[in-house]
């Protein structure tokens, strides 16, 4: 089958860093599904683990999380899928990706697809709905709802993939005041075409900016890039008891300056059920189930924001560029062999 994968940790310059190549097929066991991948979407964690890890053993690294596909094989122990479904996942971080024609994953963490949507479509959500929900939900324990004192929440880098559901999920399921950060033209409007009720400027501190929209301090903060850069503007304007969410990598992060407001800082990642096989790890089967139901009610929608074409290595290098470029907008997708 065909593939895009890589021997080599690379600058993404080089032509090396991804390469088409040709690998065997796999066949699915246990509770495995074997998927024709139709869609894939290309997410930060991509371009990370192509610059930390390596080939060891010779045989080459597939990426790729984010996919929509069909199912084509099942494993005697699977109960949730048979062969023609349509299904859409993040992946797993200890398995071989969604950068192949074919691709096993487990069921416990694969959702029907939407309906409403194409594949192209479909894959730009799984990863960034996954961590957005477990955040927002999981980790902050933000109620389902429309309270009138739910508080608010500050969104930084509101136009990424995650922010770009963030909002979303927030706006429509809860009933926080979501204010988003964003630094161009382009992707304010963004955040505001999603549902977010203010836009700030994440250049710019944040003091300041909060209160002359009216919303003086924040309950809970999402921190979705540069956090060791905005961790002091963001321990100001939290709201005493407040919480603050992780998902990207600061070389340190010192706790201490929440203890004055009794705040909790907690780290998301959305591999962890997958990488340790826990007991609630079918949660997102039934979280990308949940979210596919709302996207075929138009309560969300795609944050497709780019597609570059077919999958190989050529335009995944590109996708790879952009993302490192840390101007995307949405989410990156490529379609197809």
């Amino acid at each position: 089958m065909k593939a895009v994968g890589y021997l080599e940790s690379l600058p993404i310059e080089n032509p090396q860093a991804l390469v088409d190549i040709e690998v065997l097929k796999p066949t699915p066991t246990g509770r495995e599904l074997l998927v024709e991948v139709k869609a894939i979407s290309v997410n930060p964690v991509d371009t990370k683990v192509r610059v930390r890890k390596q080939a060891t053993d010779g045989n080459p690294i597939i990426l790729g999380f984010d996919a929509a596909g069909i199912v084509k094989e099942v494993g005697p122990e699977v109960t949730l899928f048979q062969p023609g479904d349509e299904v859409w996942y993040a992946g797993s971080i200890i398995r071989q990706g969604s950068n192949a024609e074919f691709q096993l994953v487990d069921e416990r963490i694969v959702g029907p697809k939407p309906k409403s949507l194409s594949f192209t479509d479909a894959a730009a959500l799984p990863l960034t709905s996954i961590t957005a929900w477990e955040l927002l939900f999981d980790r902050f324990e933000v109620p389902m709802g429309k309270p009138q004192d739910a508080g608010a929440i500050l969104v930084i880098g509101g136009a990424g993939g995650v922010g770009s559901i963030l909002i979303q999920l927030a706006r429509k399921l809860t009933g926080l005041t979501v204010v988003a950060t964003a630094s161009r033209p382009e992707t304010r409007e963004w955040c505001l075409s999603l549902g977010a009720h203010h836009v700030v400027d994440h250049t710019k501190p944040f003091g300041e900016q909060l209160k002359a929209i009216g919303v003086p301090e924040v309950n809970y903060v999402a921190c979705l890039t540069g956090s060791d850069q905005h961790y002091p503007g963001v321990v100001e304007v939290l709201a005493p008891q407040g919480k603050v969410g992780i998902i990207d990598d600061p070389q340190t992060l010192d706790a201490k300056p929440l203890k004055g407001k009794s705040a909790s800082l907690h780290w998301e990642l959305m591999f962890t059920r997958s990488t340790f096989q826990t007991k609630d790890m079918i949660k997102q089967h039934q979280l990308l189930a949940e979210v596919a139901a709302l996207v075929d009610e138009g309560i969300l929608r795609t944050t497709l924001g780019v597609e570059l074409g077919t999958i190989n290595a050529a335009n995944l290098r590109e996708a790879h560029a952009q993302i490192e470029s840390g101007k995307a907008k949405g989410k990156i997708v490529l379609s197809g062999f």
